[in-house]
């Protein structure tokens, strides 16, 4: 079981350490420091088990541009835990409850890039639907 939750200082630290173990390398961790320097942050979860931050998801905000019309959004990404939560629904425990506070915070339409096969199980509950 996970519990989600916002974020917070103290939390800085080992979110760093679990990019670098979810991926084996530093580029996530250095996108989300970025992101969060910017402060280009719409909403930062953390995945916790047994008191330890085991996950970490990051929104931030994005426009959608056409050659007629832009549009707010958000960003999923990146979404990661460490090597012993994957495939144990680290992942889904911070994506779903993601996409709901998104929804309850007014944003309606959001973009996820990565690996389609793993986003698409998430079904209608991933959809935010514009309402264009």
């Amino acid at each position: 079981m996970f519990q989600v939750r916002r974020e917070n200082l103290d939390d800085l630290k080992i979110i760093r350490e679990v990019w670098n173990g979810a991926f084996g390398r530093p580029e996530e961790a250095g996108l989300v420091e970025a992101l969060r320097r910017r402060g280009a942050m719409t909403l930062s979860l953390v995945a916790v088990q047994a008191g330890r931050v085991m996950g970490h998801l990051l929104f931030s905000p994005v426009t959608i541009k056409s050659p007629v019309a832009s549009f707010p959004a958000v960003g999923l990404g990146p979404v990661g835990v460490f090597p012993a939560c994957q495939r144990k629904g680290g992942g889904s425990a911070l994506i779903r409850p993601g996409w709901s506070r998104c929804q309850q915070e007014g944003h309606q339409l959001a973009v996820v890039l990565g690996d389609p096969d793993y986003y698409a199980r998430f079904g209608s509950s991933c959809q935010l639907r514009p309402h264009l």
